[in-house]
């Protein structure tokens, strides 16, 4: 027999054994982690009473870029962006938000640009506004997070 082989079938046997580790790799797993963590990024913001700044930036890497209106903003560690700040960003008449389309266009194992479309919501389920974007979601330290975003969104 011969040893590559012998090697390749001992190193299959105990990844079945003892399970494939948790860090996504290939092109399917690394869409599967940013995807992940896309959802996670909009779930704070699943509705005005559930706004959590703090879960909404552990999906976050820093420094956080955000580039919209013709300014570049960043923000330097978690914790700088306060509550009503975002709030007032949002607006009254805001009460939830959803992804419309999230379509990754470039992709490496240590950056990945995602084409994205979401939309603001009223209570009553009607769409205040839809915005485009550019998402770049990085990998630091064996974590996917959003590094930078362009948008259109005021």
């Amino acid at each position: 027999m011969r040893w590559p082989l012998i090697i390749l079938l001992g190193m299959l046997a105990i990844t079945n054994a003892f399970g494939q580790s948790s860090a996504p790799s290939g092109p399917a797993g690394i869409r599967a982690a940013v995807m992940k963590v896309l959802d996670d990024y909009m779930e704070p913001f699943s509705g005005f009473e559930a706004l959590d700044i703090e879960a909404w930036e552990r999906t976050m890497h820093f420094p956080h870029y955000r580039l919209a209106s013709g300014e570049m903003k960043i923000q330097h560690s978690p914790g700088e962006l306060p509550l009503e700040t975002l709030k007032r960003a949002l607006g009254e008449e805001w009460h939830h938000s959803k992804w419309q389309r999230r379509s990754i266009v470039h992709l490496s194992a240590s950056k990945v640009h995602v084409d994205t479309n979401f939309a603001r919501f009223r209570k009553d389920g009607s769409v205040i506004a839809s915005y485009d974007s550019l998402y770049i979601l990085t990998n630091e330290d064996g974590r996917w997070g959003v590094k930078m975003r362009s948008s259109m969104a005021p």
